[in-house]
């Protein structure tokens, strides 16, 4: 069910969501509303964020395509990319009254594509111009407006380039900050290169946290493990998963309780499959006549088995073309029937 009633609070606690200790990054083609339901049938706490929509699609575009989603999908967070501080105001305000519980300026995209709109990454060399978007998107919404951001672009790589950055979005209201803990190299590397080929500099992070103490400081970066997350939230205060979450997506099973206090026992893989094939076919009913396919829900789903007997068994069974051409959400209750045999 989509959502248009937009929160009152100005703040997280205020409206009793959960904090944003564990979250799932924007991922282009990857985080969509589908990708999302799955998301929370596996922990129902950890923050999710869309897809980065431009300004230029809600100002100009089909807005109920970009902004529509799930009502289970809360806490969901919209991201925006743009430059334009009006225009920004506008989409953030179109967020507010879709439901979204936060939203977030992209700071960080290195795409040339991205770059020749002007925002992204390259805004971190106009600390002041992302200060006025952040204040005007603020002034227009009583959600929290976030911000993320890189540790720095192409050459600059001292840490003072991103304590500034932070210090006057700061000056903005802007309270949190999710810092992916690398540099971006605008000219000259792909965006996947850019997320492999500058080096992580978590310190980097925890000092702003240090410095900010009381600001929200989130970390992101090539983060995998339990482990790894345990260790940065000795430092900061919450962790966003990137493609491990999509890649793995069980790994976050734990999360409500490890990182929550939820009491309520983990679903298994088979009830994650089971939970999702309502919603399948729901949407299949509701907008099959409108091209969606099967696949474009189930292609989330891959890396479900990740690490068990039978994973690649349970991937060419969802991948199926004749199955999944035939639109039977049935489909993922045979794979799983599949690795029960195996167990």
């Amino acid at each position: 069910m989509t959502t248009i009633t937009a929160p009152n609070a100005d703040t997280t606690a205020a409206r009793n969501l959960p904090g944003r200790r564990l979250s799932v990054a924007p991922m282009m083609d990857w985080t969509d509303r589908h990708c999302r339901v799955f998301h929370r049938e596996i922990s129902k706490h950890t923050w999710l964020y869309t897809e980065m929509v431009t300004t230029g699609a809600l100002v100009y575009g089909d807005v109920e395509r970009h902004l529509r989603f799930n009502e289970e999908e809360h806490p969901v967070a919209l991201q925006l990319g743009g430059s334009d501080p009006a225009d920004l105001a506008a989409s953030a305000r179109l967020g507010e009254k879709w439901g979204y519980d936060e939203i977030n300026l992209n700071c960080g995209c290195p795409s040339e594509r991205v770059q020749k709109g002007a925002f992204g990454a390259c805004l971190m060399a106009e600390p002041q111009l992302v200060a006025d978007c952040v204040k005007a998107m603020r002034d227009a919404v009583s959600i929290d407006v976030t911000v993320k951001h890189r540790i720095g672009i192409d050459d600059s790589e001292s840490y003072d380039f991103v304590r500034d950055f932070v210090g006057t979005v700061a000056d903005a209201g802007c309270n949190t900050f999710i810092v992916h803990a690398r540099n971006a190299v605008l000219k000259g590397l792909s965006p996947k290169e850019n997320r492999e080929i500058p080096p992580l500099k978590y310190e980097y992070a925890y000092r702003l946290k240090r410095e900010f103490p009381q600001f929200e400081i989130l970390i992101n970066g090539g983060i995998k493990t339990e482990a790894e997350i345990d260790e940065h939230l000795l430092h900061v205060d919450g962790v966003m998963l990137g493609r491990e979450a999509y890649h793995n997506p069980f790994m976050m099973a734990n999360f409500d309780q490890r990182y929550y206090g939820d009491a309520a026992a983990p679903r298994t893989r088979e009830q994650v499959l089971a939970a999702m094939v309502p919603y399948i076919q729901a949407q299949l009913a509701k907008e099959g006549g409108r091209g969606l396919k099967l696949n474009s829900i189930t292609r989330h789903m891959l890396g479900l088995m990740q690490g068990l007997p039978g994973a690649r068994l349970f991937r060419q069974i969802m991948s199926d073309s004749k199955k999944l051409a035939a639109g039977d959400a049935n489909l993922l209750l045979e794979a799983a029937s599949h690795m029960r045999q195996l167990a």
